[in-house]
């Protein structure tokens, strides 16, 4: 049994930190594992310009703590509006890593996202030209569609033809959810990757209507019957390059999650390498770890692995059941739980 792992210290490759006070408190958590981070952009007003992203970067580099070496990926929240100049100029001076499609009112901050993705077309033809990575939150939004279902319609109705219409562009299917998007991702070339977040690995969606309403377990895409989570954790520890860490780590107050409109979103970060490695001592594949979490991100992206390495130690951790933030509280994923490893840096 192995007793230690160490690793490149890793990226996570989707994540958010909101604004203001929350930001400056989650901040911490993230840097503390991981030594890159593709920031999410869908705050209030959404980040969609160069400018903007630069004021957003530098106001999280302020909230890191002392001797923390990290570094936020910034993205442009694409709209039906998007000024494609600016996109593209922003990426040349090293503002944006990559562009993001929210379908308008797919999740949190969403409601400023696109409405005609054909529509967009001519900003993903200077992106593939230009190199801009493409990361999609692929759900379609029309209330004809079960929430169950959207992951796979997307698939059916847009992202087969954005693939087959741009084949050198880069596009990272974000919080795969289903043995659909599992099989699309094999199915494409190698310009299409896929992150895959801890609590898809962990709970299907029983976990959110058993027992009662489980608001902490509730995120979008909402996780889906056991048979996706199985063929997403064969996904993750396969060591198919195609695959890599992203957390989709999302803080909420604890009020806002249980509320009578409970907030999508699941606060991952602390315990965001724990919670992963335990699915590959679960599998067999801790050999595969060091690829998703640490190799394969970087190589889909073109950046150099980073050359400083972490360690995490077999141990029994009770993971406490909330967190202090901003005035309030949090829940943090496997709150209340223990877990059976820990990252001793």
């Amino acid at each position: 049994m192995t007793d230690s792992v160490t690793i490149r210290r890793p990226d996570d490759w989707h994540l958010h930190f909101r604004d203001g006070d929350v930001m400056r408190g989650v901040v911490p958590y993230t840097a503390r594992q991981f030594a890159r981070a593709i920031v999410m952009p869908n705050l209030t007003p959404p980040i969609t310009t160069a400018a903007m992203a630069a004021d957003y970067r530098d106001r999280i580099l302020a909230a890191m703590p002392d001797g923390v070496d990290f570094e936020p990926l910034m993205v442009c929240y694409l709209t039906d509006d998007t000024d494609a100049d600016d996109l593209v100029c922003g990426a040349e001076e090293g503002v944006f890593t990559a562009a993001k499609l929210y379908p308008a009112n797919a999740t949190t901050n969403s409601a400023h996202g696109v409405t005609n993705v054909r529509g967009i077309y001519p900003v993903l033809e200077r992106m593939q030209e230009a190199g801009v990575v493409f990361c999609v939150h692929g759900e379609v939004t029309t209330p004809d569609i079960d929430v169950f279902d959207r992951e796979a319609e997307f698939i059916e109705r847009y992202l087969r033809d954005i693939v087959a219409n741009f084949p050198d562009l880069k596009v990272v299917f974000e919080h795969i959810t289903t043995r659909d998007a599992v099989e699309f991702v094999l199915e494409s070339g190698p310009n299409v990757g896929a992150t895959i977040t801890p609590q898809h690995l962990h709970i299907n969606r029983n976990a959110m209507l058993v027992g009662g309403m489980q608001p902490h377990n509730y995120c979008l895409p909402v996780a889906k019957r056991e048979e996706h989570r199985l063929e997403l954790r064969k996904a993750a520890t396969s060591g198919n390059p195609k695959f890599f860490l992203g957390t989709d780590s999302a803080p909420h107050f604890r009020g806002d999650k249980e509320s009578s409109c409970g907030c999508a979103g699941i606060f991952g970060a602390p315990y965001a390498l724990e919670s992963y490695l335990t699915v590959f001592d679960e599998e067999d594949a801790i050999e595969q770890f060091e690829g998703f979490a640490s190799l394969h991100g970087p190589a889909f992206y073109g950046l150099p692995v980073n050359e400083h390495k972490v360690t995490l130690e077999r141990m029994r951790v009770e993971v406490p059941d909330e967190l202090a933030l901003a005035g309030s509280t949090i829940v943090p994923w496997h709150g209340g739980q223990s877990i059976g490893w820990k990252f001793v840096g």
